[in-house]
């Protein structure tokens, strides 16, 4: 699509900053679907939810996780996982509840 009010073109290396700068104001939820063993079957998992500071407490949280219920539950996701180590009141107050110890290993480079 190209014409006077909008152009649409792939991102370029020199466009990393402008992308940088509009991600910034944008409130996003990073998830996916995959299979298990445990669940027999399909779970979503939620990678990064993220609204900015002054944006909170207005509902905008809220709203992308019920989206992403919605999208998890239309592939037959038997439930919605994810890990948080400063954000369990609001997984709490949307009724998620703790399940599992979360462990990890960093690898070296």
């Amino acid at each position: 699509m190209d014409d006077a009010l909008c152009q649409v073109r792939w991102a370029e290396a020199d466009d990393a900053e402008a992308v940088a700068d509009l991600a910034a104001g944008l409130a996003y939820l990073l998830g996916f679907r995959h299979l298990t063993f445990y669940a027999n079957g399909p779970v979503a998992w939620v990678e990064e939810v993220f609204v900015r500071g002054q944006h909170r407490g207005r509902g905008i949280g809220r709203a992308l996780m019920s989206g992403f219920e919605r999208w998890a539950a239309a592939r037959n996701c038997a439930l919605i996982a994810l890990a948080t180590r400063r954000a369990a009141p609001f997984y709490r107050a949307l009724g998620y509840e703790e399940s599992a110890v979360y462990f990890r290993k960093v690898l070296g480079k």
